[in-house]
């Protein structure tokens, strides 16, 4: 039997990763629940395991008396001296329990203590395994639809994806393999609840971090993020080594990379540009493609105005302000786009220090000299708000 106990421990242990020392612990509280409903009480009854060889001694310490009120707790001189000849009155001797004595109730009892305490430990360990995970990116397969929410197995637990949580216009097959980024993990009677997400940005970053290797060992790093879930990310890294190109590294090779993650968010275009200490330059590079006359930024207030070439206006601004508005996020600057014509007509502004010249103009060939920080007293505009009439847009 005690060997068929360690194999049946060393099983558990190794399946549901409980280990021993829990299990002798519960094994030794069931006994002396099982003592308590056998005899009543169990303030005297003590249990000792040999963790080695599973042998066993359940006995309840006894003081010997001349007559017996309590059996549970006194023993008479005689029965005394069966159990140690050098027993004497006033001592106290450990009178062993024989388990197999104890009724088919406690007997129950003892088991649903330690199936009990199974249960406890193997939620606390799973609880323990995702709450580590929490705030990375796992793979998982999509269960059945609950209503608008999905569940999705995760492996020893089940996440719930949210309906405010997922990319509109994405449908998911049962058994179809998805990543989701854990949210948020919750301890709970009937174990852990685990949230997941598939619109939030750092799903991106994870991503990007775990197919890029520049990213993964610290050669590139990801400087900010703004992403609408489902239709376009925008990306600002930066290298910590001039003979690493951030771009390059994170586009891969004929783009295998990016294409990769693009085909895990189901064809969402994501945007990969340099950053930049100077918020100018910033600005600039995170409203590509867009070409950029000039930016006037204020990291005082976090407003900037950007001039762009006429044609080039309805490109900056994207499709329903969406250019404009991520590369505003991006930067977290408050962003004011005009074309060139309402450009010189603005008040105070010194256009004729930033002429543009068809010829001439190179996108990545911007100086010090045609970033100038500056404040703009401006008209205050509601985050992605666009005029088409005047032809000038500002967001947040």
């Amino acid at each position: 039997m005690n060997s068929e106990l360690m194999e049946a421990l060393d099983m558990l242990e190794k399946e549901k990763e409980i280990s021993k020392d829990t299990l002798f612990d519960a094994i030794e509280n069931s006994l002396i629940t099982a003592c308590k409903n056998h005899f009543g009480k169990a303030d005297n009854v003590k249990v000792e395991i040999d963790r080695e060889t599973c042998d066993f001694l359940c006995y309840a310490e006894k003081e010997v008396v001349e007559e017996v009120e309590d059996d549970c707790v006194q023993i008479s001189y005689e029965d005394a001296q069966k159990v140690s000849p050098k027993a004497e009155l006033g001592d106290m001797i450990h009178v062993e329990i024989k388990s197999k004595e104890f009724g088919r109730i406690a007997t129950q009892n003892a088991k649903n203590v330690i199936l009990q305490k199974i249960r406890e430990e193997e939620r606390s360990v799973i609880y323990n395994q995702y709450y580590e995970k929490e705030k990375d990116v796992v793979t998982g397969i999509v269960q059945r639809y609950m209503g608008r929410n999905i569940s999705i197995n995760l492996g020893k637990a089940d996440g719930i994806l949210n309906e405010s949580e997922q990319v509109r216009g994405e449908n998911f097959r049962p058994t179809e393999r998805i990543k989701v980024y854990i949210l948020e993990v919750k301890n709970t009677p009937k174990g852990p609840k685990i949230l997941v997400s598939r619109t939030h940005p750092e799903l991106v970053k994870r991503l990007f971090e775990t197919e890029v290797t520049e990213i993964k060992d610290g050669t590139v790093e990801i400087m900010s993020i703004a992403r609408e879930a489902g239709s376009r990310t925008k990306i600002a890294v930066r290298s910590n080594n001039p003979n690493v190109d951030a771009v390059g590294a994170c586009v891969g090779m004929n783009g295998a990379r990016v294409n990769t993650i693009v085909e895990e968010l189901r064809g969402e275009k994501i945007d990969i540009v340099n950053w930049d200490d100077n918020p100018g330059i910033l600005i600039q590079n995170a409203l590509s493609p867009a070409k950029i006359v000039a930016v006037f930024a204020d990291p005082d207030e976090k407003t900037a105005k950007v001039v762009v070439p006429d044609y080039q206006l309805s490109l900056a601004i994207g499709k329903e302000g969406q250019n404009a508005r991520l590369a505003a996020r991006l930067t977290g600057y408050k962003i004011d786009i005009k074309n060139e014509t309402q450009a010189k007509d603005a008040p105070g502004f010194r256009y004729e220090d930033y002429e543009y010249d068809d010829e001439d103009y190179d996108e990545d060939s911007y100086g010090e000299e045609g970033l100038e920080a500056e404040l703009y007293d401006g008209e205050s505009y509601d985050e992605e708000t666009y005029n088409e009439e005047d032809g000038e847009t500002e967001v947040e």
